[in-house]
C-alpha cells in the first residue's frame, strides 16, 4: 500500500522540466533560467546532472547523493519551519536581505505562506493567482539563490477545508464525524487536495486523529469523535484522499494529547492520566491506522508528556512506535512550541542545546514555532559540536525530510500550482456542492416529540432567536478558510421562505460579562440583558413558531478553550425558558462544537437538532432540515452526558462503568451513535459466515435494512462486538463497522461487514496484541444502545 502511495505521489508531480516550467513573475539574475534543463533542474548550478537532480534515479540514491554534498549548516536548516504571512517571515516577497538570513542555506518548510492569515491578510492571498505567484517566487529564491537549491515544502492547515482565503469551507471535524460517511470524508479530502494543488501547497496538516473522550476539551470541535474506530476509519479516508492526489497528509497531534485534566488543558498540556493498555487501545489506534493502513507521510508531535516523558522528545513514541512498529516513512514536525516546552514547561532539559539534542535523537525532524528558525537551528548546531547529536543521526533525520520532498516530486517540479486560473478549481461549484452535502449530513435530530418536525412551510410568522442565529465571525475557525462566506441560520430561513415574515432577535450573547464566574452562582440580569430577552419574548408571542439557535462558538470552544461546565453558557438558558413560557411552539437548534448537558431542553422542548459547526452552508442546510426538504441522518460521534460530574464518560465503556446508584445521576443524555429520522427502519436477517473461525481468519457478517416509513432517508448501520471472556478486562461493546445508506420508502438493502484479526484482537496481559480464543457477541443496530440484531461466533 505504501509503495502504491509513493508511486501516486510521484505520478502527480513528476513531469518534464524546462525553462517554460518556471513560474510567471520576476526573473532572478545570474542566468538563473539556465538551470532549468529539458528533463531536469541543475539545483547546485554546476552544469552537471548530479544523481539527486536525476528524475530517473532511485530515491534512496538521490538522498544519499544530496546528503553527501550538504554542509552542516545546510542540513540543520532543513530541520526548521519558517512561519510565513508576516509572522516570522516578515517580508511578503524575497528581498536582498535574505542572503544574510539563516535560511540562505535553505529551510525545511514554510507554513501558511500567503494563505490570508497573518499581517498581510488578503494582500498576497487573493485573487488566488496572487497566492500562487507568491509561493512560486519564494520557491524560486530557494531553488535559484541557495547553493544546493533544495525546494521548500509549503505546508498548510486543512481540517475543515484548506486554510486559505476564500477556499471551500466544510463543517468542523466534529460535524464531519457526525456524518458517519467514509465516502463523504474521502470527497472532502479530494476537494481539499485539489485546492491545495491548485494553489501550490504540498503538505496539509490534517486530519486530527485525537479522540475526544472528554467534552470539556476545547478541541473536541476539531475531532471526528470519541471512538477510536470511528476516528480511525474517517481519518484513514482523509489521509488516502489527500495522498492519492499527491498531497502529503500530516495527521496530528501524536500522541495522547486530547485529555484536559479537569477541563484545564489551556496552560497544562501535560499529565494525561491514561494507563498503557488504554493508551494503545484507544488513543494510539487512530494513528496506527493512519500510518500503517493509509501510509501517512507526515506526523505532528504533540505538546504533552506521557508518564513524565514529553512526546516530542520521546524515542519510544517517535522512533520505536512510529518507525519501528508502524513503519512510518515520512517526517515528524513538532506542534508549535512543543520542542521549547521540554525546556520551559516540562523542564526536563536545562539548556536549549540539550533540548535540541533530545528531540532530534528521539526522532523529531522539523521544529515549528512562531519564532525565528535560528532559535532552534543554532542550539542544534552547538549540540552537534558538543557531541550530543551524532552526524549519523543528523543525516538520518535530514534524509527522512528529503525522502518526503523527493517522493512528492519537488525536485522534479518545485513549482506546483496554477498561477493562471486557480479560481477554476478553488471554491468552484462542484466543491461547494460537497460542502453543502456535508453540512446536511452532519445534522443530528436529537428529539422530535409528536413529529413536530419537519415544520410546515405555511407558517406566516417565524421568529428566529438566539446568539448563533445571525453569527458569522465567531463561527469562522482559525484553522479553516479565511473570509469564508457563511450563510447564517436567520438568512437561510428567510431566503427559504420568501413569502413568510421571518424576524430575528438575538436574545442574549453567547457569554455574559461575568462568564465563566457566572457558572458558579446566579448573577441577576442587568437592564440590557433583560431588555434583550424581553425583545425575544415579544417576538415569539406574535409569531407562529420560535426557532432558537443556541450553543457555543469560537468564544467558548476552540484550542485552549476547555470548559469546566457543559450547560448552556451565558444567559442562554434564561432565554430558552422565557421563550418556552410564551406557549408558542419552540424548536431548539444547537450550533456548537461539543456535547452539552441540555437536560432541561430535552425534558421540555419538543424538537431539538444539533448542527455542530456546519460551515458555509449552515443556513441553507438547517432550513432544509427544519422544513422537511432534507431528512436528517447524522449520528452522534460523542456521548452526551447528563452531568459534567459523570466525566470521564465516553464510549466504549468498561463493565459497570455506567452502573446506577441512589445518590448519583446515571445514564446518558444521548448515547454514542444516536440520531433520529423523519422515517423508520427495520433490521432483519443477520447472517454470520462461519460459526467458528481460526485466530487469523476473517469473518463476514450481513443484515438487511428496510425503510418502513413514508419518507426517503439515511440510516447509519452500526456493528458492535464484544469479546465475551478475555485475559484482561475489555469493553462492553466496541464499534467495528458502520455504513451510511440511503433508502427510499419500502426499499431494503443488504449490508455486509468483514471482521479481521485486527478487529478482534486485544493487548493481552503480557502486553502482546493477540486474538484470544473464545466466544464473540455480535450486535447490529442504530446506535450503541439501540441494538436490533444479535448473534455470536467462536474463535478457536
Amino acid at each position: 500500500m505504501k509503495k502504491l502511495l509513493c508511486l501516486a505521489l510521484l505520478f502527480v508531480y513528476t513531469g518534464s522540466v524546462s525553462a517554460s516550467n518556471q513560474p510567471a513573475g520576476k526573473k532572478s539574475g545570474n542566468n538563473s533560467k539556465d538551470i532549468y534543463k529539458k528533463t531536469w533542474i541543475d539545483f547546485n548550478k554546476n552544469g552537471v546532472k548530479d544523481v539527486y537532480e536525476d528524475p530517473s534515479a532511485p530515491i534512496e540514491a538521490r538522498i544519499a547523493d544530496l546528503l553527501s554534498q550538504m554542509t552542516l549548516e545546510e542540513k540543520t536548516c532543513q530541520m526548521a519551519t519558517l512561519y510565513g504571512s508576516g509572522r516570522v517571515l516578515k517580508d511578503a516577497w524575497p528581498t536582498d536581505g535574505w542572503s544574510t538570513e539563516i535560511w540562505k542555506d535553505g529551510i525545511g518548510n514554510i507554513d501558511e505562506q500567503a494563505n490570508g492569515l497573518g499581517k498581510f491578510g488578503s494582500e498576497i492571498s487573493y485573487p488566488y493567482a496572487n497566492s500562487v505567484k507568491n509561493r512560486h517566487t519564494v520557491q524560486r529564491w530557494f531553488v535559484e539563490q541557495t547553493r544546493l537549491g533544495i525546494p521548500v515544502d509549503f505546508t498548510n492547515e486543512g481540517i475543515r477545508g484548506l486554510c486559505h482565503d476564500r477556499a471551500t469551507m466544510f463543517p468542523a471535524q466534529c460535524g464531519q464525524g457526525a456524518t458517519w460517511n467514509k465516502k463523504l470524508i474521502r470527497e472532502i479530502a479530494k476537494v481539499t487536495a485539489d485546492e491545495a494543488k491548485a494553489l501550490g501547497y504540498t503538505n496539509i496538516y490534517a486530519p486530527i486523529l485525537d479522540i475526544a473522550q472528554d467534552p470539556r476539551w476545547g478541541r473536541v470541535v476539531e475531532s471526528y469523535g470519541e471512538d477510536p474506530y470511528l476516528v480511525g476509519e474517517l481519518g484513514k479516508q482523509m489521509i488516502l484522499g489527500l495522498q492519492n492526489e499527491g498531497i502529503v497528509a500530516t495527521p496530528k497531534h501524536f500522541a495522547v494529547y486530547s485529555i484536559p485534566v479537569g477541563g484545564r488543558d489551556g496552560g497544562t498540556r501535560t499529565d494525561p492520566h491514561v494507563a498503557p493498555r488504554e493508551m494503545k487501545t484507544l488513543y494510539l489506534e487512530p494513528f496506527r491506522k493512519g500510518i500503517q493502513e493509509a501510509g501517512a507521510l507526515g506526523v505532528m508531535s504533540s505538546y504533552n508528556d506521557y508518564d513524565g516523558e514529553p512526546v516530542s522528545g520521546s524515542y519510544h513514541f517517535l522512533t520505536e512506535i512510529l518507525r519501528q512498529q508502524w513503519g512510518f516513512k515520512g517526517y515528524v514536525v513538532s506542534d508549535s512550541e512543543a520542542v521549547e516546552f521540554l525546556h520551559t514547561k516540562h523542564r526536563i532539559t536545562p539548556t536549549e542545546e540539550e533540548m535540541a539534542a533530545q528531540v532530534v535523537n528521539a526522532g523529531l525532524n522539523i521544529r515549528t514555532n512562531f519564532t525565528p528558525p535560528q532559535d532552534f537551528i543554532l542550539p542544534l548546531r552547538r549540540a552537534i559540536s558538543e557531541g550530543k547529536v551524532s552526524l549519523h543521526t543528523l543525516d538520518q533525520r535530514v534524509g527522512e525530510i528529503l525522502r518526503v520532498k523527493f517522493m512528492m516530486g519537488l525536485f522534479d517540479n518545485p513549482y506546483p500550482g496554477d498561477d493562471r486560473r486557480p479560481e477554476v478549481v478553488v471554491h468552484n461549484a462542484a466543491h461547494q456542492d460537497v460542502s453543502m452535502r456535508a453540512a446536511l449530513e452532519s445534522i443530528v435530530l436529537l428529539k422530535n416529540e409528536k413529529e413536530m418536525l419537519p415544520l410546515s412551510k405555511s407558517f406566516s410568522k417565524i421568529a428566529v432567536i438566539g446568539p448563533n442565529a445571525e453569527e458569522v465571525k465567531e463561527l469562522t475557525c482559525r484553522y479553516g478558510p479565511a473570509n469564508a462566506s457563511i450563510k447564517t441560520v436567520y438568512q437561510g430561513i428567510k431566503e427559504y421562505l420568501p413569502n413568510a415574515e421571518v424576524r430575528y432577535a438575538k436574545g442574549c450573547d453567547i457569554i455574559d460579562k461575568y462568564f465563566p464566574e457566572s457558572e458558579l452562582y446566579n448573577v441577576p440580569l442587568d437592564t440590557q440583558e433583560q431588555a434583550m430577552i424581553n425583545e425575544a419574548v415579544e417576538l415569539a408571542k406574535v409569531s407562529d413558531v420560535a426557532i432558537l439557535v443556541l450553543g457555543g462558538n469560537e468564544k467558548t470552544v476552540r484550542e485552549e478553550f476547555s470548559r469546566t461546565n457543559l450547560d448552556l453558557c451565558g444567559r442562554q438558558q434564561q432565554l430558552l425558558e422565557a421563550v418556552y413560557a410564551t406557549g408558542k411552539p419552540v424548536v431548539l437548534v444547537m450550533v456548537d462544537g461539543r456535547a452539552a448537558t441540555i437536560n432541561w431542553a430535552n425534558k421540555y422542548v419538543p424538537a431539538i437538532i444539533h448542527a455542530w459547526f456546519p460551515g458555509e452552508f449552515m443556513g441553507d442546510a438547517i432550513a432544509k432540515v427544519l422544513f422537511g426538504d432534507y431528512n436528517p441522518g447524522g449520528r452522534l460521534a460523542v456521548t452526551f452526558p447528563k452531568s459534567v460530574g459523570q466525566i470521564p464518560f465516553a464510549f466504549p465503556f468498561k463493565p459497570g462503568s455506567d452502573s446506577k446508584g441512589k445518590v448519583r445521576v446515571a445514564g446518558v443524555l444521548y448515547p454514542f451513535g444516536y440520531g433520529l429520522s423523519y422515517t423508520t427502519f427495520n433490521y432483519s436477517n443477520l447472517k454470520i459466515s462461519k460459526p467458528v473461525i481460526g485466530a487469523q481468519e476473517n469473518i463476514t457478517l450481513s443484515c438487511t435494512v428496510k425503510n418502513t416509513g413514508k419518507k426517503a432517508g439515511d440510516e447509519v448501520v452500526q456493528l458492535y462486538i464484544r469479546d465475551d471472556f478475555s485475559s484482561v478486562t475489555t469493553y462492553d461493546k466496541v464499534l467495528r463497522g458502520f455504513e451510511r445508506i440511503h433508502l427510499q420508502p419500502g426499499e431494503e438493502q443488504t449490508i455486509s461487514f468483514t471482521l479481521t484479526p485486527q478487529d478482534l484482537g486485544l493487548w493481552d496481559k503480557n502486553n502482546q496484541f493477540t486474538v484470544e480464543p473464545g466466544s464473540f457477541s455480535v450486535m447490529v443496530g442504530a446506535s450503541s444502545e439501540d441494538i436490533r440484531l444479535k448473534g455470536s461466533f467462536e474463535v478457536q
